[in-house]
């Protein structure tokens, strides 16, 4: 079987080396998600879509929790 490699179109994900990035297979996103979800973290598009300057140098649970409240604190000021 020969593998098609795929293209998710709204995937802001740069890091295409990644061999779960939805262009080296043709498995769209859940290798990314399953990765992720064993790791307790949260894939990289989450924190580009909530925008923002990313508080922490990891993508864990917690680290897309401290982004979400960094964001509500400059929306209070």
């Amino acid at each position: 079987m020969t593998e098609t490699k795929f293209s998710v179109p709204f995937c802001t994900c740069t890091d295409t080396a990644c061999p779960c990035h939805p262009t080296n297979h043709d498995k769209g996103c859940t290798p990314c998600i399953s990765k992720n979800l064993a790791q307790r973290e949260i894939p990289s598009c989450f924190f580009k879509k909530a925008g923002g300057v990313k508080p922490t140098n990891d993508w864990y649970f917690e680290d897309f929790a401290a982004l979400m409240n960094s964001l509500d604190e400059t929306k209070a000021e």
